[in-house]
């Protein structure tokens, strides 16, 4: 009820003659207006109650609000975390998965590694034993390329020699010359002829015996024996007969003097000539008093070697023969430790005597 209509029952109540006494009045205009107070107080309270309730619904509908947001916030961020998982499940089951295939290929790989290593070993030793054939080969190849060498060289031996008779026969009818004279001539090439294809085959024979004789040597690259055509070279470092600085042979190499000179003594038909070679250093020191320079070195090793090949050998001194080269000739470089080494050495030279005495000798 407002105020203004409680005031105008009031002044109804008053104006209403007999009802009450005076004194029941103002007691009851009192109470009225004590309970119009109290109405009032009443109102005002429960206005500004209101109010609070209203500003307190608002702040719990925005805090629900808020709760309302956070809350789909969270959700959202688990249903994301949950994707995350789901991937990450699945990338762990791709992972587990990849291991097991690698560990599948990493034992077939193993099985193939070991099979391949089966294979190269095989194909290791097939390799040595090729390569043990070809060397054969290669040697078979140069022997024969060797001796077709010497064919060649006697096929034009005889070419020569026929076109000689030749011309020599044409020279006969031009000057008149008598057919005995001619034949007498063909005989005496024919002689040569053999005699020198004789010499082949003993210098042949004589490479063979002195190769078996010497082959640990020749084997260990301190000795090279080499045959061209009528000519046969024995070559030795300097460390297989004398120590260095010294002309006298070693004990050593007397023993490998021996064997040679075993092969030498039964060679007739050739010459045979020591040659003392050295590498480029010049003679210096205490060794300077003994030999002045390398020219005398290398003559005394070379005489020191026939010497021995006579003496210990029984070696024909007549077919022997000593020089020194010095560093004149050398067969490598002088610029290195392993060429000096080659430089320094002793050559047997065996070559071949006048044509017409070995055919003597041969009657």
């Amino acid at each position: 009820m407002s105020h203004s209509k409680l005031c105008f029952m009031i002044a109804g109540i008053l104006v209403l003659p007999g009802c009450v006494s005076t004194g029941t009045h103002k007691t009851t205009v009192a109470e009225l207006e004590a309970s119009r107070k109290a109405s009032v107080e009443t109102s005002t309270a429960f206005e500004a109650y209101k109010k609070k309730a209203t500003v307190e619904l608002e702040g719990l509908k925005e805090e629900n609000a808020r709760l309302s947001n956070e809350l789909l916030a969270a959700q959202t961020k688990v249903g994301q975390q949950q994707q995350k998982l789901d991937l990450v499940a699945k990338n762990l089951d791709a992972t587990l998965a990849s291991e097991r295939t690698l560990e599948t290929e990493t034992a077939n790989l193993r099985r193939e590694r070991d099979i391949l290593e089966t294979k190269t070993s095989e194909r290791e030793r097939q390799l040595e034993t090729d390569a043990a054939r070809v060397k054969e080969l290669d040697q078979r190849l140069q022997a024969t390329t060797e001796e077709l060498g010497q064919l060649k060289q006697q096929a034009a031996d005889r070419e020569a020699l026929l076109a000689k008779t030749m011309a020599m026969a044409k020279e006969q009818e031009r000057l008149g010359i008598k057919l005995e004279d001619v034949n007498a001539e063909k005989e005496r090439l024919e002689k040569e002829r053999a005699a020198k294809e004789a010499e082949l085959q003993r210098l042949q024979k004589t490479q063979e015996e002195l190769s078996n004789s010497l082959q640990a040597e020749i084997a260990k690259g301190d000795i090279k024996i080499k045959q061209i055509r009528d000519r046969l070279t024995i070559n030795m470092v300097e460390k297989v007969l004398f120590d260095s600085g010294k002309a006298e042979v070693k004990p050593a190499g007397l023993n490998v003097l021996q064997q040679v000179g075993d092969v030498l003594k039964k060679v007739t038909d050739k010459q045979i000539r020591i040659e003392g070679h050295t590498d480029n250093v010049p003679i210096k020191g205490k060794l300077k008093q003994k030999f002045p320079s390398n020219w005398e070195l290398s003559t005394a090793r070379a005489t020191s070697v026939v010497g021995l090949l006579i003496d210990k050998g029984g070696v024909e001194p007549a077919n022997l023969a000593a020089v020194g080269y010095a560093d004149t000739r050398p067969v490598d470089s002088n610029d290195t430790p392993e060429g000096r080494s080659a430089n320094r050495r002793i050559d047997i030279v065996l070559y071949p005597k006048d044509l017409a005495e070995i055919a003597s000798e041969q009657k």
